[in-house]
């Protein structure tokens, strides 16, 4: 037995969007009043997650924000010559930086909103009316240098949760994803969709640990898999994907962003080795029960 193709059409659907669109729009304006008090910084406010990469599925809830701080940053300057490391070394630290420009939003996002919640990462935003829930992540720029001289770097984020530094690359991560699914001739949200609806049915029959599998995972894997795999019916291009995945030399797989590994494990950033292997498992259980 398979899960027959209805099934799968139903699963390759998005989620809300206009209820999405609008909650991003509602906390944006707040986040970039000229009446904040970190108004005069320079910052960007932007999407990430399933609703920036139109992967979400009717089970996601909340809308997921970033605002970066840009006039300060940290980096990763492992890559360059020692002099190049020496000279950057001497760079004075800026007057103002994450911990201040969190409290200042931390403190905004309390006086325009019920109910804010600072997490250890994230501030929780919760639904009202129309509103859906909101994750707000604020963090500072983080560059990966590969030049000092020539200012050649990959840009990302970073953020500190319980004293350690966490770094990623939304925007890369996003662009990417989309510019494969251009080139799988837009076969691959739809098939994130169906491996996130997947997901949220095995947790239900608890086939599955819940958080074992996050969609920024499953992104990643499905990423990686040749473009020539997505094709004809969803039943086939599922199969595909899998078999694929499954045999593949998982050591060598890179998030979305191609700057990570996806799977490793004892990293912030890497899918575990086990929860990777208990995804498959859950998933040939399903499937061949189903």
């Amino acid at each position: 037995m398979a899960i027959d193709e209805a099934q799968l059409e139903t699963w390759s659907h998005q989620g809300a969007i206009q209820s999405s669109r609008d909650t991003y729009a509602a906390i944006k304006t707040v986040l970039e009043s000229p009446q904040a008090p970190y108004a005069n910084r320079s910052y960007k406010v932007f999407l990430q997650g399933s609703y920036c990469n139109d992967t979400n599925v009717w089970a996601d809830s909340d809308v997921d924000i970033i605002i970066r701080l840009d006039g300060a940053y940290s980096s990763d300057i492992t890559r360059l010559s020692q002099p190049e490391q020496d000279e950057y070394n001497a760079i004075p630290n800026a007057s103002y930086g994450y911990t201040d420009f969190k409290k200042e939003v931390v403190a905004w996002l309390s006086k325009n909103f019920n109910g804010v919640n600072p997490g250890n990462k994230a501030i929780y935003i919760p639904a009202s009316g129309k509103r859906r829930e909101a994750d707000v992540l604020v963090c500072q720029q983080f560059r990966r240098y590969h030049s000092l001289a020539a200012r050649r770097f990959d840009r990302g984020i970073c953020f500190w949760s319980k004293g350690t530094l966490i770094e990623n690359f939304p925007e890369q991560h996003s662009d990417n994803l989309t510019a494969k699914h251009q080139d799988a001739r837009q076969w691959v949200k739809p098939m994130v969709r169906i491996f996130k609806n997947l997901r949220n049915y095995m947790v239900e029959q608890d086939e599955l640990g819940d958080g074992i599998a996050p969609s920024y995972f499953l992104e990643g894997l499905l990423y990686n898999v040749p473009s020539d795999r997505y094709d004809k019916t969803y039943q086939d291009t599922f199969v595909s994907c899998y078999d694929w995945a499954v045999a593949a030399d998982r050591s060598k797989l890179v998030c979305a962003n191609g700057l990570h590994w996806l799977v490793r494990d004892n990293s912030s950033t890497s899918w575990p080795t086990k929860d990777c292997e208990a995804f498959f498992q859950s998933a040939r259980r399903v499937w061949q029960g189903w």
